[in-house]
C-alpha cells in the first residue's frame, strides 16, 4: 500500500484511464493486474500491511480515492476537468511536484486530451 506518512501516491496507468492511488491506498494484486506504467508522484513510499484488518482498510481508502478523482470527472467541459485535476495535485502536492506529472498521466485520470491539460497549465503560469 502507499505509504500514508507522507504526501505521495501512485498514478496507474491503464489501458484507457488512470487511477490515483494516494495515501493509503492499496496497490498491486487484481486491482492493478491490467496497469501498464506506474508513476510515482511525491515522497513515494510503499509499506506492507501488517494485518488483514490494515489490508481491508487500504483497500476501502483506494475506493475512496477513485471517488474523489470519479467526482473530478462529473464536469463536462474538458477544460475544467483539467483545470480541476491540476487544482487538486497542486492544493495537496508542491507546483514543482505537479509539474513533473505527465500531461498524458493527468489527462487519463480525468478523460481529456495531453493537450487539454497542457493549455490547463499555461492558464495557471
Amino acid at each position: 500500500m502507499v505509504d500514508s506518512r507522507r504526501r505521495n501516491g501512485l498514478i496507474l496507468i491503464k489501458g484507457f484511464h488512470a487511477e490515483f492511488a494516494g495515501p493509503g491506498a492499496a496497490v498491486g494484486g487484481a486491482f492493478d493486474a491490467d496497469s501498464q506504467q506506474a508513476i510515482p508522484v511525491g515522497d513515494f513510499c510503499f509499506v506492507c500491511p501488517l494485518s488483514p484488518a490494515e489490508r481491508q482498510k487500504a483497500f476501502g481508502i483506494r475506493r475512496h480515492w477513485v471517488r474523489l478523482t470519479e467526482q473530478l470527472t462529473a464536469k463536462s467541459v474538458a477544460a475544467e476537468r483539467a483545470q480541476m485535476i491540476l487544482t487538486q495535485f497542486e492544493q495537496y502536492f508542491d507546483l514543482e511536484t505537479v509539474a513533473q506529472i505527465p500531461d498524458r498521466a493527468l489527462a487519463l485520470l480525468v478523460g481529456v486530451f495531453p493537450q487539454t491539460i497542457r493549455a490547463a497549465r499555461q492558464i495557471d503560469n
